[in-house]
């Protein structure tokens, strides 16, 4: 199977996701909040690195809970300007 190529507005906003699970974070070790979510290190590292721009909607779930963050932030923060898909 050949996975379809991301459009640059999908890495973008994986970027943005990325940064702001980072921000976030803030003092707390990546082991620490990958472990409180139930997900790997290296796989939250690949998240705010955007090196995994679309990661699995229960991955990402679960470090806004560890984070402290609703899922409606997330949403709210991480799409698009108005007016830029246009």
């Amino acid at each position: 199977m050949v996975r379809t190529p991301l459009t640059p507005e999908e890495r973008e906003r994986g970027e943005r996701l990325g940064r702001l699970l980072r921000e976030a974070r803030g003092p707390r070790s990546m082991a620490e909040v990958a472990a409180s979510a139930g997900v790997s290190a290296e796989t939250l590292r690949k998240i705010e690195t955007g090196r995994a721009p679309t990661p699995a909607f229960f991955t990402v779930a679960a470090l806004a809970d560890a984070l402290g963050l609703s899922m409606d932030e997330l949403v709210g923060r991480c799409a698009p300007a108005v007016g830029a898909a246009a």
